[in-house]
């Protein structure tokens, strides 16, 4: 048992978190997937930041929306999400990097045709962190890069 003791309490280091988070996941995919960028976007808080594993970033929720409303207008053509896992957690004790508080893991597979006809599959990991109003002020997604740039215009 990983728990951690505080005087007369015993705080786990983590745990499941509320299920509704798994909606919140499943809907921003199909937001993607229809291109429905203004509804994806509902889930952001103003000072989120997106960062990739390759340590690229965008800061603040109108960095994001430009990129993904651009991205997936003029770049994407059809975006599908499947086999999707949701895992959501609470972070009571951060055990090295993480923040506290609530997190959802995603995993699915990712299939993105882009506009000059190319296509790329691939598996894609994000997680996301809540803030204390259920926005999403943090995302880390770890992607293959070099698939995704192979598939796109040079």
């Amino acid at each position: 048992d990983m728990t951690v003791a505080t005087d007369d309490t015993v705080v786990k280091p983590a745990e499941f978190a509320d299920s509704k988070y798994i909606e919140i996941g499943k809907k921003t995919l199909a937001d993607m997937e229809k291109g429905d960028m203004d509804s994806w976007m509902e889930i952001y808080a103003d000072s989120a930041v997106y960062v990739w594993n390759s340590g690229d970033s965008l800061v603040g929720k109108p960095a994001i929306a430009s990129y993904w409303k651009q991205r997936r207008a003029n770049v994407i053509e059809t975006i599908k999400f499947s086999d999707a896992v949701f895992l959501p957690i609470m972070v009571n004790k951060p055990q090295s990097v993480e923040a506290k508080g609530v997190w959802l893991l995603a995993w699915h597979k990712t299939t993105a045709k882009y506009r000059n006809g190319k296509e790329m599959t691939q598996w894609i990991h994000t997680d996301y962190h809540f803030n204390s109003n259920d926005k999403v002020d943090r995302v880390i997604q770890y992607v293959d890069k070099a698939a995704i740039n192979a598939a796109l215009p040079k």
